[in-house]
């Protein structure tokens, strides 16, 4: 009784506030594509793309850089990639425009408590101010001997186990990489062994690698509808409905609890030696969130459940993605050969240099120095987004400014959208990652050699890394982008300077980029066989 009383309550303030918005529209007039359902909008199409932003691409063709799809019961949603509007939201008005109550809430559940993703305002500015030492560059810099040496294990692994008994082989490159950076994220984070590598019995990495999959492909229209509605509900209701049975909830449940047992674990066999590191001034991230847990200063404390939530989201967030966009780069290199090859010969001249002032070891400068490497990673991040969305919505009433004019149903064209509180917006980062006044011609090409030809300077600010949005932008940017970009570096020159790498022969793979809550690949066919990217690794002669 008391679960269907709580129903009633949540469809009526839905219904409620739907009404509202559609009162306050302001926004009417703008073209869009035809709204297949008064009851799912465009909301259930998301989630059945066939590739992850195809939805995106048809539109912007379209309408142009801004459009309104349909959402819940008749509602309006802005949606857009234009680069002035993406800037005003994300930098200009960044805490103006918070996730929607139902993201937040889910990414809190992801995270085990009320981490940096999900907390707002205040409160994420607090968090962001306690964490910023442990991603400055002068920290990070201290990283890349780990993470060089993560690769090089890496490669001795794929020589002994995967490369000695044939020429080449078929690899799940991405399940590989997957070990590795969560290897890196807990020794450099936390000073804690995964083992991952090693293939030690580990239930949490098991359960990292399947979980974006079991709990957020294809949602059903009823768990569509059930989750979307978290936007309209108080926090109390929201606190009890994070525990509903379903299944995809359960899955991600379980994982929070085996990180909560390995976070556990890890502040009681190490808590005076990390307390000791934290006050001689060390800077990994347990350093910090211990320090700022023994702040006399409120406002420089974490709370138990912050500090865990940190550790949780940096675990999940900083290795998932990062062997994502690795793993996407190889297959890329391995359908453009001549590419490879001459991101193979940089290296190789890097490496003479090295040799020759007496070193073994790439440096940042090194990296840096590498063109055609960092733009294959720029032009991967680029091309195959793995956020390819955000969800936010307008605390307040504003006027949204748009870079590029879009025309209206009435023929009028417009360069600013009116919004009131409450509007709903959904910002296409891989729309805004394929706009050719951007990027040049051909941005549905993989082509890392655009770069040369882009001036960043006539370029609207958006991104935190070669003006791209998949780190996002604003108050609300990856904080971990530039450990990111440094693993990708020191990861990708070290597989691609020991062995080649291939489209399989004995079998045609056909990846599709699918939406998982972020864009995962699946095999056509035959996802039986998981999240993988299979590629014909060889030993360089």
């Amino acid at each position: 009784m008391q679960r269907l009383i709580l129903l009633v309550v949540a469809f009526v303030l839905l219904a409620a506030e739907l009404v509202r918005r559609r009162r306050n529209r302001s926004f009417k007039h703008l073209r869009g594509p035809p709204v297949p359902s008064w009851a799912f909008g465009h909301e259930y199409i998301f989630t059945r793309q066939q590739e992850a932003g195809e939805f995106d691409f048809a539109c912007m063709k379209e309408y142009g850089t801004t459009w309104r799809i349909g959402g819940l019961l008749g509602s309006d949603t802005i949606m857009t990639a234009d680069p002035k509007a993406l800037q005003h939201i994300l930098h200009k008005s960044g805490y103006n425009y918070p996730k929607r109550r139902d993201n937040s809430k889910m990414s809190e559940i992801f995270s085990g408590g009320p981490g940096i993703t999900s907390a707002a305002g205040e409160v994420h500015q607090r968090q962001r101010k306690i964490m910023n030492p442990a991603f400055s560059a002068t920290q990070l810099r201290s990283f890349l001997t780990l993470f060089q040496e993560t690769g090089r294990k890496l490669c001795e692994k794929w020589e002994k186990e995967v490369v000695v008994s044939t020429p080449s082989k078929t690899v799940y490159v991405n399940k590989w990489l997957a070990k590795a950076t969560l290897d890196i994220i807990g020794q450099a984070a936390f000073d804690y062994n995964y083992g991952a590598l090693d293939e030690r019995e580990n239930a949490l990495s098991k359960s990292y690698s399947t979980l974006f999959i079991d709990s957020s492909l294809y949602p059903t229209k009823l768990k569509l509808f059930y989750r979307t509605m978290w936007h309209y509900l108080p926090d109390w209701v929201l606190d009890i409905l994070e525990y509903t049975p379903t299944r995809e909830l359960k899955r991600v449940r379980e994982t929070s609890r085996l990180f909560r047992q390995v976070a556990d674990d890890l502040l009681r066999e190490k808590g005076s030696e990390v307390q000791d590191r934290a006050e001689e001034g060390h800077k990994d991230v347990l350093s910090i969130l211990v320090k700022a847990n023994a702040s006399e200063e409120p406002r420089s404390r974490l709370s138990d459940k912050e500090m865990k939530a940190q550790m949780q989201t940096l675990t999940l967030a900083g290795h998932e993605t990062t062997a994502s966009t690795v793993s996407w780069m190889l297959l890329e290199l391995a359908r453009h050969p001549e590419y490879q090859t001459r991101l193979r010969e940089e290296i190789r001249a890097r490496r003479e240099v090295v040799q020759a002032r007496g070193d073994t070891r790439f440096t940042i400068d090194d990296l840096e120095s590498m063109t055609l490497l960092n733009n294959a990673i720029k032009e991967t991040l680029r091309y195959h987004a793995i956020v390819f969305h955000l969800n936010r919505y307008a605390l307040k009433d504003d006027v949204i400014p748009l870079q590029d004019p879009i025309v209206t149903t009435t023929g009028e064209v417009i360069d600013a959208i009116p919004v009131k509180a409450g509007t709903w917006m959904k910002l296409s980062f891989c729309g805004y990652n394929r706009l050719p006044s951007v990027w040049g011609a051909e941005p549905d090409v993989w082509n890392p050699d655009r770069f040369f030809q882009i001036d960043p300077t006539k370029q609207t600010k958006l991104g935190v890394y070669a003006n791209l949005a998949t780190f996002s932008g604003g108050v609300r940017s990856c904080i971990g982008w530039r450990f990111s970009l440094i693993e990708m570096q020191a990861l990708a020159s070290e597989l691609l300077e020991k062995f080649e790498f291939s489209l399989p022969k004995d079998e045609v793979y056909d990846i599709q980029r699918v939406p998982a809550g972020m864009m995962v690949p699946l095999v056509r066919g035959k996802w039986h066989l998981g999240s993988v990217i299979p590629l014909c690794v060889a030993a360089v002669p």
